[in-house]
Parts: C-alpha cells; structure tokens; sequence
C-alpha cells in the first residue's frame, strides 16, 4: 500500500485511545510514526508534499494524543520529540548553537486561553500572581532560517533542518536583496560582536504568480504554492538561480548572541527592525487575552488582503525573563503557541468536470468532488476557472486534487496529485456548444473564455438575478439561487424590475411559500428599493465592474443618467478605471433593452441616484451623513468585511471608530466570537450594531434594531 492509500486509511478512521490496548495503541502508533516521517521527509526534505497541512496536523495531533495515553509507548526517536526533516546531504551541515524549537498549537479561542493561564500558573512561584503582557505576530508560511552577523557582518545562514542541526545556505541567502549583508544598515547603534537572527524565508504571492508564469513559458515545471517555491529557491545548488527568483524575509527573533539585548521581545524586534532587518508590519502588544483573540480571529478572514501566505499567529510572552522562567517541554517553548487557522486545502477525487453559463455568457468549467470537509464546510464543486488553467496543470476525471477554499471565496481546484494517478484518468475536452441553449461558444481575441453570444440564453439571465439580488449587490434577503431559478423558471420575471413588480399573491402557489415567507421576501424586495447607487451599478452585471469599480465611478458621477450619458474618454479619466472597463460600460449603456431597464427600474422606485456618503469629501455636508458626529467600536470579525473596510465604510458615512469603549461610544459593532469589549458594552448600556448587515443599513441611513443585550 503507497503513501496516500496508507494515509486515507488512517485519517478515515482514527481510533480513540480509550477504545485501544497498549498492545494495540503501540501498533498503531508505530503506524502513525512512520506515516509523519514520510510525510517530512517529503515536506521538509523534497519540497514535495502530498498531503495537505490540516491532514498532517490531525496525523500528527492523533500521535500526540497516543503517546500521552500510553507513556509507554513513547520513543525518544518519535517525530514528536523533534523538529523537521534531516538536512538535505548535498548541502553542507550546520550545527545551531542553540536549537530551533517548533511551536505547539492552539486550533480555537479556548487552547489558546489555556495556553496563556498555563503560563500564568508557570510564573506564580517566583513572580507570584501575574498577567504577563504578550505579543502576536503573523505566521508567514515560508521556511525557517537562522541569519549569523559576525562584527555586524553576515557570517552563516542555515535553514532549521531537524532544529538541531541544519542547511548551510550561505551562499543562497547572500542573493536576496531584503536580507542586509551587514549590520546596521543605517543608525548609529552598534550590533553585538555576534548575533543570530531568527526569521522565516518567502515568496511573495504576486512575486510567485510571475515566477510561475514566466517558468510555464519557458516550458519548466511551475511550483504549487509560494512556500514550495521559496523552499526550492532556498536549495538551489546554483546561487544564481536563487538570485533570479524573487525571496523575501522577515525577522520574527534573536538566537545566541553576545552582549546586552533588550528585555522584551517587542523591543527586540524594535532593534532589530533599527539594524535594517524587514519586521512583519501587524505585530502588536496585548496586556489582555480577550484581545489577542479577537486579533488572531479577524485574520482569519483578512489573511487574503496581504501579499503572503499566513497560516496562523504566533502568540508570545513578551518579558524576556518571563521567557526563561517558563522554558521548553522537548522540541517546544512553554512560553509561545501557534493559532492555527482552520483549514482552507484537503485532497479528494475529481469525479467529472461540468459547464455553467454566468451571467455575461462565459462558460465556466466547475469540478464536481467526492465531498470534503474543508474549515468545517462540506465542499462538493469547485472552479476550475477556464479551459487553459486544465490545460496548463493537466487536470483530469478521476484525478486525486488539491482543493482549496479561501474566506468567502468560491473553493477552487488548485492541481492534481501526480503520484496518486493509476492511469485510468481521462484528458477533459471544453465543449464546442452551450449546454442551456445550444449556440456555438467563441472565444474572443485575448480572453481565457468561451462565450454563448445569445443574450436571449435562460441560463445568463438566471445567473443574472442571482447577482443582482446578492448580498454585495442589492441584498435580498432570502432571495437565493433556488429561488431566484424559480422566479424566472415559472415565468414570474422577465427582466430585473419585474422583481419589483411581484405580489404576495404570485409567490405563495410557488413550493416552499406560505403567505408569511411570501410576505417577508416582498418586504425584502420593497427593502431593497433604496440600495446606494453603487450596489445597483455594480447589481446590472455590467462586464468589467466589480463592486470597487463601481464604488470608484459613483465617486465621480451622481445619478446612473450622468453615468449613461459619459463618454468612454470621461471614464478612462477616472483613477481605477482602464479602457476596458470604460468600453463595457459604454456598449451596456449603448444596448436598448437595457436602456429600457434603466426606465423600468425607475419606474418601480428603485434608487438611481448618488447618497451622500457616496459623494466626494469634499462635496458632502458631513453634517447631513447618517453616522455624523458617531463613535463605534467593533470587535468579533465579519462576514465579508475586513476591519480596515468597515472602518472605511464606517467613516464614509461621517462617522469615527476606535478602539476601546468608553462613555463617549454611541454603538458598538458585533460581529463572530466578539472580544472583551462587547461585554463593556453591554454593562454601558451602549446600543449594539449585531452583525456585517446591520452594519450596512446603518451606514445607508436606514433604522438599525440596535440592543443593549
């Protein structure tokens, strides 16, 4: 049995320690040892792994879980008991002055708040009764390196290896540009006689997508992800090949070092950031465990905002001597842990691949999988976004794949797993014909899609009002793509201001209606009536025009008729908007049926025109904004906004947000797992905003059902 059969076995059926004999949990455990080495070996060694990270950690959490049971069944060999892979033979070894410890993990709020009152207990006898301050840091997901300054000169670089003994990549590191050569780069601090700088080697996502698409055109082996990348960049024998791809660095501790160093980790990486090293930017202080919760929680959703692959936050004492005081079990520091994130990546079996049409005519190629559970979601489809992303990564049916699923966006195949093929895989053909309608697809002049040219198709008008009513757009509730099909299905709407026009009456002989459901979805249309002008642009489904590049041209013109009326050169003007974008706006406008759209939607009180909020600073009379003179405070994340987004929105409608509640806070904003300060809030009396949608109609001006409780 290979590799990924012996692992499948394992990971569909964990047995429970409780439910085993020493004799049988020592077999099993003998099992799982040699599955984790394997599975390092490929990782850490080959720089090829076939499982995702979320398997690994349930592979290597079920042995920990086992050794604990049974002491002893524990070995001093096992891959629990140390870091890594073994160094790679064709580099030269480095022997580390002091290991390179791993972190252990906390997967939700409450590991981490046990972490931290460990620690607490951990300090009692000599520091008595403390709440020691710590600190939170990305976790960039690249590979771990020590950096040597001799007399502020750069000595050695070594990858961790099996944390005791590593890669000496010398020669590598000395090409990447973010990585000074001597120390410090600029002030007039002098560096210790010798210092070991401890930091984390990636690739930047941008860096990494024009890595790949550059070796695809020179017909060589694209990498799977950034940090595959960076680790293969990181081994070249070759330093010049190093030096052609783009790594980055950031410095995230100090290893032995001679002379005085500061006292806290913070100030630390202050020093180090003053000797010219790159320091992650979102690091912070937090004196209160509620609220590194709340910190490591809103990246969750946000990890995607940022140029690199973060997979969690390192979470650690702050006081240096607190540090000491607590030291390390076997191969991890008391004093810090890993928040893990839920997982966005499994492996499953692409079962066959099939076509739908979107709401612009583009035939879009959709997986459909063995179902997986991916960061508690079960996931059946993903994209596959078009013909040539197949092609190029030599998708198949029946292909084990890598699925990945990222915040709110749609699960996507990212590549088959090559080793797992028996051969029985079939080449997948792009249709020649659209499958609603059955015109003749044409792939248009410098496009990645297929299109169905006929307007007239059922299936883009479908799609259509599902875009229109979502929650980005004009926010129907409870109006989705069952029954968005059926409405159009049963001949109820014809064009999108039909949706204004429905009664009580049309929908309760429909399946799933009673006369209260009916209702409610009226009242939800009728709510809808009043969207800002922005979410109704970006609502017709214009080509081109996502929700930021609607929000841009609102900015500029103040009723959907001046936009109408703009010429393809007043838009190209407009910072944000290209020709493209300029051109599709021009021919929608220019199309009569929607022309007579745009009638029909005024005719049934649908709002075309700018709200204040949206206008230009320095046309609005900041006193007449829904949020004037108000101050909120949010805490928990939301659904589809970052923290940055709703302050922005916040602020846009005259408002100002910060950070802590107090006497002068008007609501608090409530989104998933709230912190501390919801429960100020609440003891205040302060109205609460519950969630992302109350948050909108807030900003619109509309009444919010705001509580106390």
């Amino acid at each position: 049995m290979d590799l990924i059969e012996r692992t499948t076995e394992m990971l569909s059926d964990f047995p429970e320690p409780n439910e085993l004999s020493e004799t049988e949990a020592e077999a099993v455990v003998e099992n799982l040892r040699s599955l984790v080495r394997q599975h390092d070996h490929r990782y850490y060694v080959e720089d090829d792994p076939v499982v995702t990270d979320a398997e690994y950690d349930r592979l290597y959490r079920a042995l920990e879980d086992l050794e604990r049971a049974f002491p002893n069944v524990r070995s001093e060999d096992s891959p629990t008991q140390r870091v890594g892979g073994e160094p790679i033979s064709a580099f030269e070894k480095h022997e580390h002055p002091e290991p390179m410890l791993s972190l252990s993990n906390a997967f939700d709020a409450q590991e981490l708040r046990d972490w931290y009152d460990r620690c607490r207990r951990g300090l009692e006898d000599v520091y008595g009764d403390v709440a020691p301050v710590v600190v939170a840091e990305l976790k960039i997901d690249g590979l771990a390196v020590a950096l040597t300054y001799q007399d502020g000169h750069l000595d050695v670089a070594a990858t961790r290896g099996n944390g005791r003994v590593g890669e000496n990549i010398t020669h590598n590191v000395r090409t990447i540009h973010r990585i000074p050569m001597v120390v410090p780069v600029s002030g007039d601090q002098e560096p210790p006689d010798r210092m070991e700088v401890r930091g984390e080697v990636f690739m930047r996502k941008s860096e990494f997508e024009a890595l790949n698409e550059r070796l695809r055109d020179e017909d060589e082996q694209a990498f799977a992800n950034p940090r595959n990348a960076a680790a293969g960049t990181l081994r070249q024998l070759d330093p010049s090949v190093t030096a052609q791809r783009p790594l980055s660095f950031f410095a995230y501790a100090i290893g032995p070092t001679t002379g005085g160093t500061p006292d806290s980790h913070h100030a630390t990486l202050e020093m180090l950031g003053e000797f010219g090293l790159p320091i992650e930017s979102h690091t912070q202080q937090f004196d209160d465990i509620d609220d590194v919760v709340e910190f490591c929680e809103s990246w969750i959703d946000r990890r995607d905002d940022l140029d690199y692959e973060i997979d969690g936050v390192v979470v650690k004492i702050d006081d240096l001597p607190y540090q000491e005081e607590l030291g390390a079990i076997s191969n991890a520091p008391r004093w810090a842990v890993a928040f893990k994130f839920p997982a966005r990546e499994a492996t499953t079996t692409l079962e066959k691949i099939i076509v739908n049409v979107g709401r612009t005519g583009a035939i879009k190629p959709e997986a459909v999988l063995a179902p997986v559970q991916i960061g508690g979601v079960t996931v059946s489809q993903a994209t596959l976004h078009n013909e040539d992303y197949i092609t190029d990564r030599d998708i198949r049916e029946g292909d084990t794949v890598v699925v990945k699923r990222a915040g709110d966006v749609i699960p996507q195949v990212v590549q088959p797993v090559l080793d797992a093929r028996t051969g029985n895989e079939e080449p997948w053909e792009f249709p020649t014909h659209c499958p609603e309608c059955g015109t003749e697809l044409v792939r248009l002049d410098d496009e990645a899609d297929w299109y169905c040219m006929n307007t007239e198709c059922p299936a883009q008008f479908r799609r259509l009002v599902e875009h229109f009513v979502s929650r980005n757009a004009m926010d129907v509730e409870g109006l989705g793509e069952r029954v968005a099909h059926t409405l159009v299905d049963e001949g109820l709407i014809h064009t999108l201001a039909d949706l204004f026009r429905l009664q009580v009456d049309d929908l309760t002989p429909l399946e799933g209606f009673g006369q209260k459901s009916a209702q409610n979805l009226v009242d939800a249309i009728d709510a809808a009536r009043d969207r800002t002008l922005a979410r109704l642009l970006f609502a017709l489904g214009i080509r081109h025009v996502g929700r930021t590049v609607a929000e841009t041209i609102v900015e500029h013109f103040a009723s959907i008729d001046d936009i109408d009326a703009a010429r393809q050169e007043d838009l190209v003007a407009i910072d944000g908007v290209g020709p493209v974008i300029a051109e599709s706006l021009v021919d929608w406008f220019d199309v009569d049926r929607n022309q007579e759209l745009i009638e029909h939607l005024k005719e049934v009180g649908v709002n075309t025109k700018r709200k204040p909020q949206e206008a230009p600073q320095d046309e609005v009379d900041t006193d007449e904004l829904p949020l004037a003179g108000k101050t909120l405070v949010i805490t928990g994340s939301l659904d589809s906004l970052t923290r940055k987004d709703a302050k922005q929105l916040i602020e846009s409608a005259g408002g100002k947000v910060t950070s802590s509640v107090s006497g002068n806070t008007d609501f608090l904003v409530k989104g998933e797992n709230p912190g501390s300060k919801y429960d100020d809030a609440q003891s205040r009396g302060i109205p609460i905003v519950d969630g992302e949608d109350a948050l909108r109609d807030l900003v619109d001006g509309n009444e919010v059902p705001a509580s106390s409780s």
